[in-house]
């Protein structure tokens, strides 16, 4: 199996300034943030780092902390652009920013999946606020976006609309991930693409508790069935678990290897601006034809 490191560049509104000691500094348009980074183990370029706000974490390994502000960031978020697709970035109490930017890669790649087949159609399973279904849809494909909270829909929702798809054609589902795939299965639905960004822990809108080693061998044997002789591509992100790109590559390996084409494996990453070392943000496995 192929292994591959797929590193986001900069670009216009967002860069990977400068990173170590276990924190990165980036820019997010007009904006500066620092946040922790436990695979900066180096030390940074500059011990001067100027930001706009920082997230100090809590005790709890498994999240928590707070932001800490300098700098007049509007709460409300501020509107940032990736090619055709605009967005609001904005502070979340999960030390993100309402985007993963080392995914800009990704969206390009799945473009290239599916630019010359005509009326294609996407599946986006836990879609978040949508940058990766608009970068899809802005290029004339059909979406289905799916996510469990309600609220990153309507975040979702604002973007397209920000964007100038509020028209697309994109259906936007408010539903627990697995459930929805396995319905897609017995209602004998079929997709060209599939992105799957599942968390290592969530919870649907009914409850339904979601543990991504327990349920990722599952989802992925329905998303198998909703793939077909047609089909172009598989993408598979998965951040914050002790797991190896080897080991969901050899799960993707298993559950689509009939369908032909190509297994890959391997990291995401960013490159920094200040040095150009790359800085791991996640693993990923993706099939494709």
């Amino acid at each position: 199996m192929k292994l591959t490191t797929l590193i986001g560049e900069p670009w216009a509104d967002y860069g990977l300034i400068d990173s170590g000691n276990g924190r990165k500094l980036e820019r997010y348009g007009r904006f500066r943030f620092v946040r922790p980074e436990p695979q900066a183990m180096w030390a940074p370029q500059s011990d001067d780092w100027k930001a706009d706000a920082e997230f100090v974490p809590g005790a709890d390994e498994d999240g928590g902390g707070r932001w800490h502000y300098t700098g007049q960031v509007p709460r409300d978020g501020w509107p940032l652009h990736w090619d055709a697709v605009t967005f609001t970035a904005q502070t979340t109490p999960f030390r993100h920013l309402g985007f993963f930017p080392d995914m800009a890669p990704v969206w390009t790649w799945m473009r290239e999946r599916v630019a010359n087949k005509a009326d294609a159609e996407c599946l986006n399973l836990f879609g978040y606020t949508g940058v990766g279904t608009l970068a899809m849809a802005s290029q004339g494909v059909k979406m289905v976006h799916v996510d469990a909270s309600k609220k990153s829909v309507e975040a979702a929702k604002g973007n397209a609309l920000l964007s100038g798809l509020a028209d697309a054609p994109i259906r936007w589902m408010i539903d627990d991930a697995a459930k929805f795939a396995a319905r897609e299965v017995r209602r004998g639905r079929r997709y060209d693409g599939i992105l799957l960004d599942p968390p290592k822990y969530g919870r649907g809108p009914g409850g339904e508790v979601w543990k991504l080693e327990e349920g990722l061998p599952g989802l992925i044997a329905d998303c198998r069935h909703l793939l077909d002789a047609e089909s172009r591509f598989l993408f598979l992100t998965v951040y914050a678990v002790r797991m190896s790109a080897l080991a969901i590559g050899e799960l993707l390996n298993q559950a689509l290897g009939d369908l032909g084409g190509t297994i890959e494996a391997g990291e995401l990453a960013v490159r920094e601006e200040a040095r150009g070392l790359a800085l791991p943000t996640a693993i990923w496995a993706r099939w494709s034809r």
